[in-house]
């Protein structure tokens, strides 16, 4: 195979729809493939998810902290726009679980939660969970079948305990939805193929942490950007733009259309001719975009769920407190909380306690599927609910010297059983269409490098080269939590 031919080369003009972090991804991979490219965003700002900000005069991260180092192509992709000297590992991976009514070390020897044996759990669980554990090696086989959520699957085989006080805050934390609705297939796909294979659910873990420990991957698990995640995108944009593609901000895409030659794209009363098109916009949008040229994905568009949350993040004068060890904890929603986890961000990343070392920066989460009424609080009542669990959990009852609110409404969509399935009808659809591909958080996984690995197979796609996607539609990218109050 040739090099062109290796690289999908795409001609012509594409115009990308969404400037996420998954639509400037497509954009950067577009010129490299030597496309001319134009990428409209609603917004006044590109980034999406990932947003920077600050607090108290420290620069912190308002959406998005971290992402997974063991999957390339985030740490890559930062290293290409000229972030590799500013990429950090978190200062400190210990976190604990807000359970039972102390703070607890979190555990490990789990896999998402879901334990190798009984005695990984010691501690968080009861002795009448530890012992329903334990009763996994004599159960019969329990079918996954095509697809299974992961909490009804563990709960059969190890006890509800292990999915309300470990699986559901660790999920929690990155889909912020339901457990006994998340896809296994999707949300942890290791252990749907191990389950697949083993009578016993723990057995099929120690195989998982087996084979881990056998080929050991070198390097931290997670990764951070000095002044914050919400960087990378801004690098991308000025990549995208030095390399001569447009970025219209405030420039929403109002209707595409088919025409002989390629598309129509109309965007605030223009119409930009594109030869093909890349749809990075989440799901409702994308629903709305494609009603025309692809009905039948439209109409799976449709059927994505989203969950809301906000992130309230406060500084602190060093003086005023004494926060316990690791990067924060999480908070199992059985124990009927606010807050759904917290992250001492000063402890968690140096490059915060360097800004400032009299200013200790904090973050709680709230809000998760299905949770309307708490994220219908005034930002007062989110500040003050999160000051009343921090002081429950921590001791912590110092006034903040500043804080902020930053709600992400229909912020991440929602993975339930079946999600793989309808994301290959999607995909199946779009391939109908000549000029065309769909890419970002809804498809293949919620983390930076998903959404990252899902623009790319999108180019390749527009390139001829349908290799990652059917991949990524086969193997969808795990999206493992990055610590406390990820």
């Amino acid at each position: 195979m040739s090099t062109r031919e290796a690289r999908a080369d795409v001609a012509g003009h594409v115009v990308v729809i969404g400037g996420g972090i998954a639509g400037l991804a497509a954009a950067h991979r577009l010129l490299d493939r030597g496309a001319r490219v134009t990428v409209l965003e609603a917004s006044d700002r590109v980034g999406g998810k990932l947003l920077p900000g600050e607090i108290a005069g420290v620069r912190v991260d308002l959406g998005a902290e971290s992402m997974l180092a063991r999957r390339p192509e985030a740490v890559a992709l930062a290293r290409e726009v000229g972030l590799a000297d500013r990429l950090q590992p978190p200062a400190t991976a210990a976190a604990s679980i807000w359970t039972r009514g102390a703070l607890r070390p979190m555990p490990k020897g789990h896999v998402m939660g879901v334990p190798g044996t009984a005695a990984a759990l010691s501690g968080v669980l009861s002795d009448e969970g530890l012992r329903r554990i334990e009763r996994d090696a004599r159960l019969p086989r329990t079918e996954v079948g095509d697809d299974v959520a992961v909490g009804e699957y563990v709960a059969a085989r190890l006890g509800r305990e292990v999915v309300d006080r470990l699986v559901e805050p660790l999920l929690g934390g990155v889909y912020a939805g339901d457990a006994y609705r998340i896809s296994m297939r999707s949300a942890v796909p290791q252990l749907f193929q191990a389950a697949r294979t083993h009578d016993s659910l723990t057995e099929a873990v120690r195989e998982i942490q087996a084979k881990a420990a056998s080929a050991p991957q070198p390097g931290p698990v997670f990764m951070g950007i000095e002044g914050g995640v919400g960087r990378l995108p801004l690098a991308v944009a000025e990549s995208v733009r030095a390399r001569g593609g447009e970025i219209l901000l405030k420039s929403p895409a109002d209707g595409l259309l088919r025409t002989p030659g390629g598309w129509e794209v109309l965007t605030e009363g223009h119409v930009l001719a594109a030869d093909a098109v890349v749809v990075a916009a989440p799901a409702p949008e994308a629903a709305r975009l494609l009603r025309t040229a692809s009905p039948e994905a439209a109409a799976e568009l449709r059927t994505v769920e989203y969950a809301s949350m906000a992130l309230v993040t406060l500084a602190y004068r060093r003086a005023d407190l004494a926060l316990p060890e690791g990067s924060g904890f999480l908070v199992p929603p059985v124990d009927g909380r606010t807050i759904k986890a917290s992250t001492f961000a000063s402890q968690k990343w140096g490059w915060i306690a360097d800004e400032d070392p009299d200013v200790v920066v904090l973050r709680t989460s709230v809000g998760r599927y299905g949770e309307t009424e708490v994220l219908g609080r005034e930002d007062a009542d989110l500040v003050a609910v999160s000051r009343h669990d921090l002081r429950e959990a921590t001791g912590l009852d110092a006034a903040p010297m500043g804080t902020r609110v930053t709600r992400w409404t229909d912020g991440l969509p929602q993975y339930p059983v079946g999600h793989h399935a309808r994301v290959a009808r999607i995909r199946e659809r779009v391939a109908g269409v000549t000029g065309l591909a769909v890419c970002g958080a809804a498809y293949d996984g919620v983390g930076i490098p998903a959404c990252i690995a899902s623009a790319y197979a999108a180019v390749d796609r527009l390139g001829g080269d349908l290799r990652a996607v059917h991949e990524l539609t086969a193997n969808p990218v795990q999206s493992l939590h990055g610590g406390a109050g990820e």
